[in-house]
């Protein structure tokens, strides 16, 4: 953790007691456990930011028309 910067955080101690058991067992510290979790919940995000940005090039389609067509096709 070179550029490693300082911050209080708040756990509910339930948790915090779960963190660090898990710390004890895997050898490794508490914050290398937070910020493995921030980076996995961030490149989900990242992942999601991606989807989005490649649905959005997707052609849309009006719901009414959806709905007439399947009117008109005898599916509804």
């Amino acid at each position: 953790m070179s550029d490693a910067r300082r911050a209080t955080v708040y756990l509910d101690s339930d948790l915090h007691r779960a963190l660090r058991m898990k710390a004890a067992e895997t050898d490794q510290s508490l914050s290398e456990l937070v910020n493995s979790a921030v980076r996995r919940s961030l490149l989900e995000d990242a992942e999601d930011l991606t989807a989005f940005d490649e649905q959005a090039l997707e052609p849309s389609l009006d719901f009414g028309v959806v709905v007439k067509d399947l009117k008109k096709r005898g599916k509804l």
